[in-house]
C-alpha cells in the first residue's frame, strides 16, 4: 500500500492505495453534457506513462522524429508537452487538499476540466499538487502531478496481484448496458427522463483500443469474429473498414478457464488484467496474434451474466429506474458505436499505422461514420 505526499512539505495528500492498471477509458470524453461516474475504485490509483495535461503542442510544431521517439507514427492534433507519470485517484482519496481559487473555472462547462493545469493545492504548503475533473462528459477524477508528489510506501506486505484462475473466480463482468445521466439531472428530481438506457461508455472505449489492434492483426485482409454480442460490437466496422475479397482472418474470444483455439483461428480476443494490466497469451509457441480487452469487458463476453432481478411489489429507491409502462425499454436506442477518441488515440500509437491502409482509414476517420464511430 501506498500513500503520495507533497514533494514541497511532505504534507500526505491521499489515503492508503494500491495500484491497478490505468483503465482504457481514463481520457474518454464521451457525448454532451452527460454525467459520469468516478473513474477509479476507491482505495486505487494508476499512473499514465505517456504525458498528459497543458502545456499541448500541435502536430505541425513537432518533428517527426520526435513523435516517433514518443511512439506516435501518425498525425495528431496535439501531443501534450507536460510531464509523464501522472497518477490517477478518486477524488474521495485525496487528504488535505483545497481548490485553486483563481483556477477553478478555466475551460469549465458543467465543472472542473482541468484545461488550464493544476487546480489543487497542498493545504500545508500550498504548493499545486493535483488536476481534479468534474465536468460533463468526463469521468471525475483526481490527476496529482508526478513532479508534485511522492509516492511512500505505507504497507511493504501489499497483497500480490490475483492470478488469472483468482480473478475468474473473483473477478466482475463490465455489463454492456447502463443508464445514462444528463448533468442537469443532479438538480432535478429523479425521473426516467433524466436517464436512458444505452451501451456501457467504457465497453466503447474499450472496442476503441480493440479495433486498432484488429485492423493490424487483419494484415488487409477481412476479419470475422463470433456471432451475438462480440459480432454486434466489432462486424460492423471491420466490414465497413476492411477490403472485401481476400481470404478472411477469424478472431476468437480466448483467454483463461476457456478452450485452447482452434486452428482455424488466426487472431485471439483476450483479457487485460485490471491490476497489473498483463495481456493474457497462451502457452506454447506465439502463434497468435492478440488483441487485449479489459478483464470485465471480456469477461461479460465469454459468460454474460442474467438479468437481474426486479422487484415484484413494494416501492423502489429513489433514484431506481422502473421497468414497467411508464419507462423506456431497458435496451439501448441505437446500435454499438466504437470510440472515436480511444480508437484514433490507439492507432497512431501502433507502428502499423504507416501502412498505406490504415493512413488511409486514420485519415479518413471524420468521414467513416458508416463505420459504427462515435
Amino acid at each position: 500500500m501506498f500513500v503520495f505526499a507533497c514533494e514541497g512539505c511532505g504534507a500526505e495528500l491521499t489515503t492508503p492505495m494500491s495500484q491497478v492498471a490505468l483503465p482504457v477509458h481514463a481520457h474518454q470524453k464521451y457525448g454532451n453534457g452527460i454525467q459520469l461516474p468516478v473513474l477509479m475504485e476507491s482505495g486505487t490509483f494508476a499512473v499514465d506513462s505517456e504525458p498528459w495535461g497543458p502545456p499541448w503542442r500541435t502536430w505541425e510544431d513537432i518533428a517527426p522524429d520526435e513523435a516517433a521517439a514518443r511512439a506516435v507514427y501518425a498525425p495528431v492534433y496535439a501531443l501534450s508537452d507536460g510531464a509523464p507519470g501522472a497518477i490517477v485517484i478518486a477524488p474521495g482519496d485525496a487528504r488535505g487538499t483545497v481548490l485553486i481559487p483563481e483556477n477553478r473555472g478555466g475551460g469549465y462547462c458543467c465543472g472542473l476540466d482541468g484545461a488550464d493545469g493544476p487546480n489543487v493545492a497542498c493545504v500545508e504548503c500550498a504548493l499545486p499538487v493535483a488536476t481534479r475533473i468534474d465536468d460533463c462528459s468526463l469521468w471525475q477524477a483526481m490527476w496529482l502531478a508526478p513532479n508534485a508528489v511522492r509516492r511512500l510506501t505505507v504497507d511493504a506486505s501489499d497483497a500480490a496481484p490475483l492470478s488469472w484462475a483468482e480473478l475468474m473466480e473473483e473477478g466482475e463482468g463490465t455489463p454492456p448496458f447502463e443508464p445514462i445521466a444528463t448533468w442537469g439531472s443532479r438538480v432535478r428530481p429523479a425521473h426516467w427522463s433524466n436517464h436512458w438506457w444505452s451501451w456501457s461508455p467504457q465497453w466503447e472505449a474499450a472496442a476503441g483500443r480493440a479495433l486498432a489492434h484488429l485492423l493490424v492483426a487483419s494484415e488487409g485482409r477481412p476479419v470475422i469474429v463470433p456471432n451475438g454480442l462480440v459480432g454486434e460490437v466489432f462486424q460492423h466496422s471491420l466490414d465497413d473498414l476492411l477490403p472485401e475479397g481476400p481470404p478472411a482472418r477469424r478472431a476468437v474470444l480466448a483467454g483463461p478457464g476457456l478452450p485452447a483455439p482452434g486452428r482455424d483461428a488466426d487472431i485471439l480476443l483476450v483479457p487485460s488484467h485490471p491490476q497489473t494490466g498483463e495481456v493474457w497469451a497462451p502457452a506454447g509457441p506465439a502463434a497468435y496474434l492478440l488483441v487485449p480487452l479489459p478483464f470485465g469487458v471480456w469477461l461479460w463476453m465469454v459468460s454474460p451474466e442474467p438479468d437481474a432481478p426486479v422487484p415484484m411489489s413494494g416501492r423502489l429507491p429513489k433514484g431506481v429506474l422502473r421497468d414497467d409502462f411508464d419507462s423506456p425499454p431497458l435496451l439501448p436506442g441505437r446500435r454499438f458505436l466504437v470510440d472515436r477518441g480511444v480508437f484514433q488515440h490507439t492507432l497512431v500509437r501502433l507502428p502499423a499505422v504507416r501502412s498505406p491502409l490504415l493512413r488511409e482509414i486514420l485519415d479518413g476517420l471524420a468521414h467513416h461514420n458508416r463505420a459504427g464511430f462515435v
